[in-house]
């Protein structure tokens, strides 16, 4: 039988069972639209979640220090370990797998700009930071470069908020601040990012000076925190392991120890959040494959019934020669031709309400559904797989009528 015969005659059934026809597309329709909805949220989830990672940095570890709890060659528990810059360039030196390591002097100082006064995170800092960091400059300002440092600059990079809290409107660049009254002049601005999480105080709100000038400034060389990233996320515990055996030979403490330092290992925490999404993207997609099942049984219902009504004209094609695979091919197809009705209406409704969510007021925490292409595909293997198992059972009973039994 022509395709276009085919066609003509569902729509023909269909259209004498209105009521049931429509109840069987809605129930396609709605679990088309439940699965993508489901999958763009776990999609927007993950894409929000990684976003705001990356205002930390990439794949960055950041160690602090940390007091000795196990006694070793000689000291006691309980023993401050202090970090100088000379440390940074040690692991830098010895650990081959580390591809970037830079030191990091913080204090907390009064930043003002005529009567406005803000208590900000002072960070000292070298030109590498911003890389480490993910922190970039807004058009008009720049960062801090090899020069600000060789000549020990007063130059600050504001952070966003701080700017705004200091100048309002007024652009801050060539102006100057004083930082524990001392004049700097402002080098530029940051860019406004997502940070979701700090180890001090979020960047928005810091400044930065050279490390030089902070060192000078301090009269000190002990830093705050040491900072690195690995040649290769899969080499991170390796790194871990060697940066407790070269700091514990220089500052003397037990190798195991690992409240004498703290590293905190972002590494860790991309490991961990590809398999969480994983898993809640193929949670949402079992409910969302469920919620579809139950119109596949509607479809698969109205199959059975669509053959027992055409059991006369399945006779006929089967006495005058059509094959069984022939029989079964019409019903697969008219199986799909309503699956596609419904699935087509579910793709729609489900953009639009993809698209009328973009705005929701906490996506900045759990992110806007997005219609990925992989949401695309997901739904159309599980519409596939519904539609044959739907399609199965009828039109193998189809195929397997007896034709006299048809007949009569």
């Amino acid at each position: 039988m022509p395709i276009f015969s085919l066609i003509t005659e569902l729509f023909r059934n269909l259209n004498q069972q209105r009521l049931r026809s429509f109840l069987t597309i809605f129930g396609i329709m709605w679990g088309t639209a439940t699965l993508i909805l489901l999958l763009a949220f776990g999609t927007g989830f993950r894409d929000q979640t990684v976003l705001n990672m990356r205002g930390m940095g990439d794949e960055i570890a950041i160690l602090y220090q940390g007091r000795t709890t196990i006694a070793y060659d000689g000291y006691g528990i309980g023993r401050q370990i202090r970090f100088r810059e000379s440390d940074a360039w040690l692991l830098e030196d010895q650990i081959a797998d580390i591809k970037t390591v830079t030191p990091e002097y913080t204090e907390s100082l009064q930043v003002s700009y005529g009567d406005k006064r803000r208590n900000s995170m002072v960070g000292g800092i070298y030109p590498v930071y911003s890389d480490i960091r993910n922190i970039f400059e807004k058009e008009g300002g720049r960062w801090l470069n090899d020069k600000d440092l060789e000549e020990r600059r007063r130059v600050i990079f504001l952070g966003n908020r701080l700017a705004e809290n200091l100048f309002g409107e007024e652009d801050p660049v060539g102006k100057q601040v004083l930082v524990r009254h001392t004049p700097f002049t402002v080098i530029g601005v940051m860019q406004e990012k997502i940070q979701n999480s700090s180890y001090s105080q979020q960047d928005r709100d810091r400044a930065f000076i050279p490390a030089t000038t902070f060192s000078a400034m301090m009269g000190t060389d002990y830093i705050r925190n040491i900072l690195y990233t690995p040649a290769h996320p899969d080499l991170a515990e390796s790194i871990r392991d060697q940066v407790y055996q070269v700091l514990a030979r220089k500052h003397r403490f037990d190798p195991s120890d690992r409240d004498a330092i703290v590293i905190w290992d972002t590494n860790e925490f991309w490991s961990f959040i590809y398999i969480l999404f994983y898993g809640i993207n193929g949670f949402l997609a079992l409910i969302g494959f469920f919620t579809l099942a139950v119109g596949g049984i509607g479809v698969a219902n109205i199959m059975f019934v669509v053959v027992q009504e055409r059991m006369k004209e399945i006779g006929i094609r089967r006495s005058v020669g059509a094959k069984r695979h022939q029989i079964m091919g019409q019903f697969f197809l008219e199986t799909f031709l309503i699956i596609g009705m419904g699935a087509a209406a579910g793709y729609g409704i489900g953009w639009v309400f993809v698209e009328a969510l973009q705005d929701i007021p906490i996506k900045d925490f759990v992110g806007a559904p997005y219609f990925a292409p992989e949401v695309g595909i997901i739904a159309f293997i599980v519409l596939g797989f519904v539609g044959f198992a739907a399609g199965l059972l009828p039109a193998w009973r189809a195929s397997r009528l007896d034709i006299v039994e048809c007949m009569r």
